[in-house]
């Protein structure tokens, strides 16, 4: 088995006796690997939410197949739950209990047994040593969102979700946070990261997944993503102000709010010295410059964007 999850034709339609019916997902087609980092990501309402859901076994299916490690979440439930870590996006905790407390409960219910828990080093990891005698209606927002993510992994899942892990959390929690999954993902955990944060998709997933009006736009590694969006741009600091575009260079460049003259160009169909070459010709005395790479914020608005437009 070479795949940690496998969505087959997966549809989710909301029906509402007031209004139209709503279909969440139209038929998703996804692979997951076994020990990827995958970046799952979409506007709001894309249907990322939808998704995990029914693999959490929160929401049910319409048709189609879902499995987590080999096990359907139907015919095998218990097993494919026990395959599946979830840190929700909503801080959803019980307020009366410790933090020690609850990875304790946590793993009783997931039937680990005493000698194998793994609650101190969790919560030494987390850190939330300092808390873990507190009550969970103590502890500020980064913190209960720690002990969300220690929760996930009581029963060491072999997949673990983060649904928007690091929304309103501190730097230094982001960092730890980071640094324990990429540890967890090298032993051999595979993740699947859902975020608005596409700098941190960007530098910590494998591969990566785009979900738009309940369809996936486009799956592919994110190397590959990034190569195949045709797009530059040549950043050039003039010797002098600019008051305006030179008419020579006005259908490809444009000037930024701090001088520059930023010139977008498709690498597949114009070399740098050709534009280079125009510069000169525009009057333009080049004091400094850089190129931009395409990001995948770049990517990722170019496809949501396409969606739209069709």
């Amino acid at each position: 088995m070479d795949n940690a999850i496998e969505i087959t034709n997966l549809r989710k339609t909301y029906t509402d006796k007031k209004g139209p019916s709503k279909e969440a997902l139209k038929g998703i087609n996804l692979t997951i690997p076994k020990g990827s980092f995958f970046g799952l990501l979409g506007p709001n309402g894309a249907g990322k939410s939808t998704l995990i859901n029914i693999m959490a076994g929160l929401v049910i299916k319409t048709s189609g197949d879902v499995k987590i490690m080999g096990h359907d979440i139907v015919d095998d439930m218990r097993a494919a739950r026990r395959s599946l870590g979830v840190v929700p996006q909503e801080l959803v905790l019980d307020t009366f209990f410790t933090v020690r407390e609850a990875l304790e409960f946590h793993a009783g219910y997931y039937g680990v047994p005493k000698a194998q828990r793994r609650t101190q080093e969790i919560i030494d990891s987390m850190g939330l040593s300092d808390k873990a005698d507190s009550h969970a209606r103590r502890l500020s927002g980064g913190m209960r969102r720690r002990l969300l993510v220690a929760k996930a992994l009581v029963h060491s899942p072999s997949v673990l979700i983060l649904d928007e892990p690091t929304a309103g959390v501190d730097v230094e929690l982001r960092t730890q946070l980071w640094e324990y999954v990429k540890k967890l993902n090298k032993a051999g955990t595979t993740v699947l990261l859902t975020t608005h944060y596409l700098e941190e998709a960007q530098e910590l997933c494998d591969t990566i997944a785009v979900i738009n009006h309940g369809e996936v736009v486009a799956r592919d590694s994110k190397v590959n993503l990034l190569r195949t969006f045709d797009s530059k741009q040549l950043v050039i600091t003039p010797a002098q102000a600019l008051a305006a575009v030179p008419p020579a260079l006005s259908d490809i460049g444009e000037l930024d709010g701090d001088g520059h003259l930023v010139i977008s160009y498709k690498p597949s169909k114009q070399g740098i010295q050709d534009l280079l070459d125009r510069v000169k010709g525009s009057g333009v005395v080049v004091r400094d410059l850089v190129t931009r790479e395409a990001d995948l914020e770049d990517i990722f608005i170019h496809l949501t964007r396409r969606k739209e437009a069709a």
